[in-house]
């Protein structure tokens, strides 16, 4: 396949302490390279460093821009994208010489066959210059709630992809936005995702975010917290002789929910020390147990169908997960992948692995196989977005 895709990540340069949110991206753009593709990573950069709005500081943390760019080319090129990353300026006027110099330019990467584009804040401008163009939906339900109430507006694209197995079906609760959604599986690149043995004695563990906030559709209010989620479950590590183990990007609070949380019999680490680089990230993943993970309880409460970029990662590594029910779906329900609505079936989950574990890490990795391989799932992309 003789094609060059140019890859819209969701901001990765602005965020390089996250390994686990690079191998999102990472999973896509090494799937296409394998399936023959020249992969242009492109990413929108602000220059102007004495801005001091809001969503300036959200987006850039205080970090100078050119020490993110740096670090995001480092870890492309321990992949081989070293010379893939393309920059544009994200409030329209010119990129510096050095930022410019620095990557290849939007008029570059706008010369690709396609534009993926897994990132809402792509501007209209940028997207109207590739000759075809598909959009990836990887947060279903609540992108649709943002297209429905305002609070984002996406450009035009020819065709619409999401990884919520029930959007733009009856069983979805939420709205289609008038879009035809074609459902894709999140893809992992299974070479560079083996099979790993860990020691007995390892928790299952997961990686995650803490806060989100809530929002309000058709007069409901919704909430976007793991935090709400994991409290409703603050109680199973007594429930089970399973270890149980949660990364979280705590900062400050750290100590407190430590704390708390240890109190419980949780085991508690912080997120960024232990998946700040995409190496960190896969090496924790591998030497875990398993996953146990609840999800945002808006994913309930919408039935939008969705696993987690990292969950089919833990799949892939051999680790069976076990992780909270979000509506139906093709996959199984208790087959080296388990999907709790309840406490009690949480604890039979993780003692249905115990008992079996070697086989349910047989299934997790052919689930991994059949459902996530990276190759066929890029594949099947690139045949529907190019039709």
């Amino acid at each position: 396949m003789s094609l060059t895709v140019c890859l819209a990540p969701a901001n990765t340069v602005g965020y390089p302490q996250g390994g686990g949110h690079l191998w999102v991206y990472l999973n896509w753009a090494l799937a296409l390279r394998a399936a023959g593709c020249r992969v242009i990573w492109l990413e929108g950069v602000d220059d102007d460093v004495g801005d001091t709005s809001v969503a300036h500081r959200r987006r850039w943390r205080g970090r100078d821009v050119r020490e993110c760019v740096a670090t995001l080319q480092a870890h492309l090129g321990r992949y081989g994208f070293a010379n893939a990353l393309a920059l544009y300026s994200i409030t329209g006027a010119p990129l510096p010489a050095d930022l410019a110099a620095s990557g290849l330019t939007l008029e570059v990467a706008a010369d690709a066959d396609l534009l993926l584009n897994l990132s809402h804040a792509l501007p209209e401008s940028a997207v109207r210059r590739f000759r075809r163009s598909a959009f990836v939906d990887t947060d279903p339900g609540l992108f649709q709630v943002w297209m429905t109430t305002g609070d984002i507006c996406v450009a035009p694209h020819d065709v619409y992809f999401t990884i919520g197995e029930t959007v733009g079906t009856p069983a979805a609760r939420f709205p289609d936005c008038g879009l035809r959604w074609h459902y894709t599986p999140p893809p992992v690149f299974l070479a560079e995702w083996p099979v790993v043995r860990a020691d007995p004695a390892s928790p299952y563990t997961t990686i995650t975010h803490w806060w989100g906030g809530t929002f309000e559709f058709a007069g409901t209010t919704f909430s976007n917290e793991k935090r709400v989620a994991y409290l409703e479950y603050a109680d199973l590590p007594s429930r089970t002789p399973a270890r149980i183990e949660l990364s979280v990007c705590l900062g400050q609070q750290y100590a407190e929910w430590h704390q708390r949380l240890g109190a419980l019999g949780w085991g508690v680490r912080e997120a960024w020390e232990v998946s700040a680089t995409p190496e960190q990230y896969r090496a924790y993943i591998q030497a875990s147990r398993g996953e146990f993970s609840c999800v945002k309880p808006y994913c309930v409460q919408f039935a939008n169908s969705w696993t987690s970029d990292r969950t089919i990662c833990y799949l892939a590594s051999g680790k069976p997960a076990v992780v909270q029910h979000t509506g139906p779906s093709r996959l199984p329900d208790a087959a080296g992948l388990f999907r709790f609505r309840s406490m009690d079936e949480a604890v039979r989950a993780l003692a249905a692995i115990e008992a079996d574990y070697e086989r349910h890490c047989r299934l997790a990795r052919n689930l991994a196989e059949e459902h996530f391989d990276g190759c066929r799932v890029v594949t099947r992309v690139l045949e529907r977005a190019l039709t």
